[in-house]
């Protein structure tokens, strides 16, 4: 286990190295001036040079690369550059909090229910239960997410009154009392994913139902449903394991559209918002954190491969 571990922050330290020195060049052969950016149009050579100097721009580039991971480890990530100047990583801590509420909400939905259908598609494979999960679950992964995300708005929220059409919440706002703005977008994004999830699980349970283990099991006098949710259950879920990790960065800062539909402050927007004024640390930021969460999840997917089939082995 500790081999494991190690070899995986080593990984885990080399990925953010590599992808920050990667983030930092993209980022610097945008063209334009961040200096004019800030100033605007108008200002005079004499301020764009000093504020070239403020900033570290006047340095040559590796050490502004230094500069700028240093500032990371000891938690000076610097200022937007749009007006009002803000502190970057306050800036960022508040949208993530309510990314976060909605990606744990999205993910409380989307889990269970995709596994739950895709069990009894895998059960029932060829059976019109399972042609009807199957094309219910594509039919709705194949709407873009602002068709999904207005028709729940006009139908649900508009015409049922239950739901508020905009989910634009405080950060402040406690989760519970959050709850009715969140839940309209986190549908929208459980609908993306659960189509993906749902063929996995039942790709996952035929094909250990048809592993001799399980005629074993049954034929030991053990129940049957105690042989699919003790033994097929947990194997067929390895697999899907993989892709919540990997929709987990999706959740952080790639659900845009959802959160313009819904006029929700996440991190997406926020990304979108510093491409659009080039706010070149503000991206630099939100990129660093989102490349972070997957790295972390990957690990926690790991481990949970572990606690799924102890006898993977650890490398």
């Amino acid at each position: 286990m500790w081999r494991f571990l190690t070899r995986r922050l080593i990984f885990f330290v080399v990925t953010l190295l590599f992808t920050s020195l990667l983030i930092f060049t993209l980022t610097n052969v945008l063209p334009g001036d961040v200096a004019r950016t800030i100033l605007g149009r108008n200002a005079s050579e004499a301020q764009l040079v000093e504020v070239r100097e403020e900033l570290g721009l006047d340095q040559p580039l590796p050490l502004q690369y230094l500069n700028w991971v240093g500032g990371y480890l000891t938690g000076d990530w610097g200022m937007t550059f749009t007006s009002p100047r803000q502190p970057i990583r306050e800036v960022i801590g508040r949208r993530l909090a309510n990314t976060a509420r909605l990606a744990l909400l999205t993910l409380l939905i989307a889990v269970p229910l995709s596994v739950t259908l895709g069990v009894i598609a895998g059960l029932n494979e060829g059976k019109p239960l399972d042609n009807i999960i199957s094309i219910l679950s594509l039919s709705v992964v194949s709407l873009p997410e602002f068709v999904t995300g207005l028709f729940l708005i006009n139908v649900v929220a508009l015409g049922t009154g239950l739901f508020p059409p905009s989910s634009a919440v405080r950060v402040d706002t406690p989760f519970f009392e959050a709850l009715p703005a969140l839940w309209l977008p986190a549908v929208t994004a459980t609908l993306v994913l659960i189509a993906y999830i749902v063929r996995l699980v039942r790709a996952g349970i035929i094909e250990e139902l048809k592993k001799d283990y399980v005629n074993t099991a049954v034929l030991k006098g053990i129940p049957y449903p105690t042989v699919i949710v003790r033994h097929v259950l947990r194997n067929a879920l390895i697999p899907t394991i993989t892709v919540i990790a990997t929709s987990t960065g999706w959740l952080v800062s790639g659900l845009v559209v959802v959160e313009t539909v819904f006029n929700y402050p996440g991190l997406g927007r926020l990304l979108i918002f510093g491409i659009d004024n080039r706010d070149l640390p503000l991206v630099q930021a939100i990129v660093m954190v989102t490349v972070f969460v997957i790295l972390v999840a990957n690990v926690l997917a790991d481990l949970a491969y572990i606690a799924l089939n102890p006898r993977i082995e650890l490398t």
